[in-house]
């Protein structure tokens, strides 16, 4: 079997609260290969594009506002079985719900209505890996 990518956010919430290094370990002690990593600040045009399904919904410039209140930590995950293997990994999308041992269980804070701040986005499926990896990372 071919391995597979995954595009992976380190959220602005992440990134601000010092977190980077320990989801990226994680990631590799999973047993992932770090195929491209990079702290960057996300373009009005790359947030439109990523999050391009949801536009016109009410959460849609909250959500836009939020990622760009500081810089992200793109990734690019390859290995086999990543896109289920990193969701996993990363937990329940509400914190407050997600199961210890993952990175939004153990680390993430209750926002209440605020659930777009949980840490980490991870792909979820191929098709999304491949339209996600060409928005953040064109070059590969």
């Amino acid at each position: 079997m071919n391995p597979e990518r995954s595009l992976i956010l380190v959220k602005p919430d992440g990134v601000r609260r010092g977190l980077a290094g320990a989801i990226l370990a994680r990631i590799e002690a999973k047993g992932y290969e770090l195929v491209a990593v990079e702290l960057r600040t996300a373009t009005d045009a790359e947030l439109a594009a990523h999050y391009a399904e949801h536009e016109g919904k009410p959460f849609y410039a909250p959500l836009v506002d939020f990622m760009k209140s500081g810089p992200v930590l793109a990734i690019v995950a390859e290995g086999q079985g990543v896109i289920p293997g990193f969701r996993s990994l990363a937990g329940a999308t509400d914190p407050t719900q997600a199961a210890p041992g993952t990175i939004r269980g153990d680390m993430g804070r209750d926002w209440g209505v605020k659930v777009q701040q949980n840490l980490v986005h991870g792909s979820d499926s191929p098709e999304s890996a491949t339209r996600e990896i060409g928005i953040w990372f064109p070059n590969l």
